[in-house]
C-alpha cells in the first residue's frame, strides 16, 4: 500500500511541477506579446498604450501567481512555504497597484472623452 501512496504522490508532484511550469511560460508569453504589442501601438501613437501594458501585465502577473500557488501543494519545508507565501504576498500587491492603475487610467481617458 505505501508503494501505491508513494507512485500517487510521484504523479501528484509531476502534473503539479508541469502545470506550475504551463502558468509561468503563459504568465511570461503575455507580458512578452503585450510589451510588443505595447510597443507597436506606441508607435502608432496610441492613446491607450499605458492601459493595455497595464492590463497585459496585470493578467501577466495572474499567471505567475497561479503558478506560485499550485506550487503550494508539493512545498515540503516550513522556510519553502514562507519564501513561497513572500512571493505571493508581493505579486497580489503589484496585482493590487496594476489594478488601481487601470482604474484611474480608465476614469482619465473617461474624463478626456468627456472634456471633448
Amino acid at each position: 500500500m505505501s508503494a501505491f501512496i508513494g507512485s500517487l504522490e510521484t504523479i501528484l508532484y509531476d502534473i503539479v511541477e508541469i502545470s506550475t511550469f504551463l502558468c509561468e511560460i503563459f504568465g511570461v508569453l503575455v507580458l512578452v506579446f503585450t510589451v510588443v504589442k505595447g510597443f507597436v501601438e506606441w508607435i502608432r501613437d496610441g492613446k491607450n498604450v499605458r492601459l493595455d501594458l497595464a492590463e497585459g501585465i496585470a493578467m501577466a502577473l495572474t499567471f505567475k501567481m497561479g503558478g506560485e500557488v499550485l506550487r503550494t501543494v508539493i512545498v515540503r519545508t516550513w522556510a519553502e512555504l514562507g519564501i513561497l507565501g513572500a512571493v505571493i504576498v508581493l505579486r497580489g500587491l503589484l496585482t493590487f497597484l496594476i489594478q488601481w492603475e487601470i482604474k484611474n487610467e480608465k476614469q482619465e481617458l473617461e474624463h478626456m472623452a468627456d472634456e471633448l
